[in-house]
């Protein structure tokens, strides 16, 4: 049945974006503050930082690019890079659904994240009309370095198992069954297959290794409360909206014959600081209905929910990186569909 179809797929790719995003939140605690300390004090260094910590999948390198420029740390322009570079939490299923495109993709983000860090810094010499006095402070986990494994204390964590010890470890459990068995995956062994077998025994390693401290606060909170039912239901909505539209609908005469429409469409949509809108065209691009333009518009435009703390650092910033953003899908997308698409 379609539907079941649907619900496989969107629990696969699901599993893969928490997978990631589990181990990016692991990586990012255990080396968190240090290379701060190294931060080059060079504009080009600062837009290499921000285009970088975008390309990284999930919202985490946003998160850490607002926090440095609401301390003054980076210039406007680095923040501008940031979002330009970055495709929120979508990128993880990119990398899944086409992973060649997706590189391809992300390293012209991160040439152009750079380029326009650069105009835009030149175009707003005066840094006080963006840098803000404000001190923002969000979801990064400030406390003191955690000790992520204890050897010594594993087997009394296990022993003493949490509710969310217990959940987490059922559910990748559950999951590495399923792929183990061909339930999901398929039965045919192929990178996916195997990244998602890898995948699935680090998060368990990391589950049953973290103090319970940092699988709360950094792991069920973060990952899995915040992002678990969103990035399914998005998913799954996406899937169900294309697979209904390619089954019961012919559009594809219209998608070829109104391909500015939808540029402009997927431009205004990632105006939204949300990631999931984007995971529309992402879907619509994997089955081929929209072309590559359309996808690089959207990526440009849209962040995730990456912008989403700027909003509370100064409105006016938020709006004016927006404009940029906007402008510089419109132009980029615009070119690319006029003289490749």
């Amino acid at each position: 049945m379609l539907i079941i179809g649907v619900i496989k797929h969107s629990i696969m790719i699901t599993s893969f974006v928490l997978m990631m995003m589990l181990v990016i939140e692991y990586v990012n605690v255990q080396t968190r503050g240090e290379w701060q300390k190294n931060l080059k004090k060079s504009r080009l260094g600062q837009y290499i930082l921000a285009a970088t910590l975008g390309v990284l999948p999930g919202c985490l390198g946003a998160f850490t690019v607002v926090s440095l420029y609401s301390h003054k740390m980076l210039s406007f322009g680095a923040l501008v890079a940031v979002m330009i570079a970055t495709s929120g939490d979508e990128a993880f299923v990119m990398l899944n659904m086409f992973p060649q495109t997706a590189i391809w993709m992300n390293l012209i983000l991160f040439a152009l994240a750079i380029f326009v860090a650069f105009l835009v810094d030149i175009i707003f010499k005066d840094k006080r009309y963006f840098q803000t006095a404000l001190q923002h402070e969000f979801e990064l986990h400030q406390e003191e370095k955690c000790s992520c494994f204890n050897k010594g204390g594993i087997f009394k964590q296990l022993k003493q198992m949490t509710f969310h010890r217990a959940f987490l470890l059922t559910m990748f459990g559950v999951f590495l069954l399923a792929i183990l068995s061909s339930a999901l995956g398929g039965e045919i062994w192929n990178w996916k297959k195997i990244t998602f077998t890898v995948g699935s025994i680090i998060s368990l390693f990391i589950i049953i290794t973290v103090p319970d401290h940092f699988l709360e606060e950094h792991l069920f909170k973060h990952v899995i409360k915040k992002h678990l039912l969103r990035i399914f239901l998005w998913t799954f909505s996406a899937l169900l909206v294309v697979h209904i539209i390619e089954h019961y609908l012919d559009i594809t005469g219209w998608l070829q014959d109104n391909t500015t429409t939808l540029l402009l469409i997927a431009t205004a949509v990632g105006i939204i600081p949300e990631s999931g809108p984007h995971m529309v065209f992402v879907t619509m691009y994997a089955q081929g209905l929209i072309p590559f333009a359309v996808l690089l518009a959207s990526s440009i435009s849209q962040d995730g929910h990456g912008s989403l703390p700027l909003l509370a650092v100064s409105t006016k910033v938020f709006i004016y990186l927006k404009l940029i953003n906007v402008f510089v899908a419109l132009v980029v997308g615009g070119l690319v569909l006029y003289f490749i698409n």
